[in-house]
């Protein structure tokens, strides 16, 4: 069992300001805003708690913009995606939110 510190924290600012926003949207922005709550609880709970995206299906612009090393897709209810990476070090393990998205946009960058 690991027993290093788990945190989860977004990619840059810019994107964690995005989410703090669907709080004060409309309904269907504040029930995002939720889900993608509770996608971080249980992503810092277990890390690798969703499906691993295979190396082969990772779009170039996650590895040039942010350097991963591992994918992983969190599916979220009504179809959307939440897309991280899991980066460790010898004190923690910090998931990092890259995006969230729909399934149709998740369909076109991923390219099914």
């Amino acid at each position: 069992m690991n027993d290093k510190p788990k945190y989860v924290a977004f990619r840059d600012k810019k994107l964690e300001d995005a989410f703090e926003e669907l709080k004060e949207g409309k309904f269907q922005d504040r029930r995002l805003y939720n889900q993608i709550d509770e996608a971080r609880k249980k992503i810092k709970e277990g890390p690798a708690c969703a499906t691993k995206i295979p190396k082969r299906l990772w779009p170039k612009l996650y590895v040039q913009n942010y350097g991963i090393t591992n994918l992983w897709k969190y599916d979220l209810p009504s179809g959307w995606r939440l897309i991280y990476t899991i980066k460790t070090d010898e004190v923690m393990i910090l998931s990092i939110i890259l995006e969230w998205m729909t399934h149709k946009e998740y369909e076109r960058r991923f390219k099914y």
